[in-house]
């Protein structure tokens, strides 16, 4: 048992630090569907501005980036002035490559593509840069402003809490153990 525990502790580490491979799955869309069809299927339409990227990792391997908006106007699912939205890193896995100060008209729906269920968009949507989606934005038409203000930045930095507890939960084992070793040796 005793010699298990900086084994343990490096799979641990590993985790946290989210080295292991992750999940591989190749993104493959038909046709966009048109805007009607889009704005029927969709929990969330949205316009926005990205304020703030992070890259997540989940115990099972998947990579994400959640994405921060300030939302300008809304269609449809959304009355806030942020929201977070979960996208792939890009490539085979389906992520959008939103960039931050950019605004955008966003498609979302309920998913847990990438872990646990969030708000998602994702290359098959109609998801686009604003300046692109002037045909959406006539057929859409005005839009609304949300009516709740609230902030998400604290929710948006909550992981790197996640990772500095862990990393702190992992350094404690391994000094319990160096202890107990260290206590073995003098007897």
């Amino acid at each position: 048992m005793k010699k298990s525990i900086p084994v343990l502790s490096f799979i641990f580490c590993l985790l946290l630090i989210g080295t292991f491979p992750s999940m591989a799955s190749a993104c493959s869309c038909a046709e966009l569907p048109s805007v009607e069809t889009e704005f029927e299927n969709s929990r969330a339409v949205f316009s926005g501005k990205v304020i703030d990227i992070r890259e997540k990792g989940s115990l099972k391997g998947y990579r994400s980036k959640s994405v921060l908006f300030e939302v300008k106007n809304t269609w449809k699912g959304v009355n806030q002035s942020q929201i977070i939205i979960t996208t792939g890193q890009g490539g085979g896995d389906c992520g959008i490559d939103f960039k931050e100060g950019e605004e955008y008209l966003v498609y979302a729906n309920d998913s847990t593509m990438y872990g646990k269920k969030t708000l998602v968009s994702i290359i098959c949507d109609r998801t686009n840069d604003l300046k692109s989606s002037q045909e959406d934005l006539e057929i859409l038409g005005e839009g609304r402003a949300p009516t709740e203000t609230i902030d998400f930045r604290d929710k948006q930095n909550g992981s790197q809490w996640f990772i500095l507890g862990g990393g702190v939960l992992v350094i404690g084992i391994i000094g319990i153990y160096l202890l107990m070793r260290r206590k073995k040796i003098n007897n």
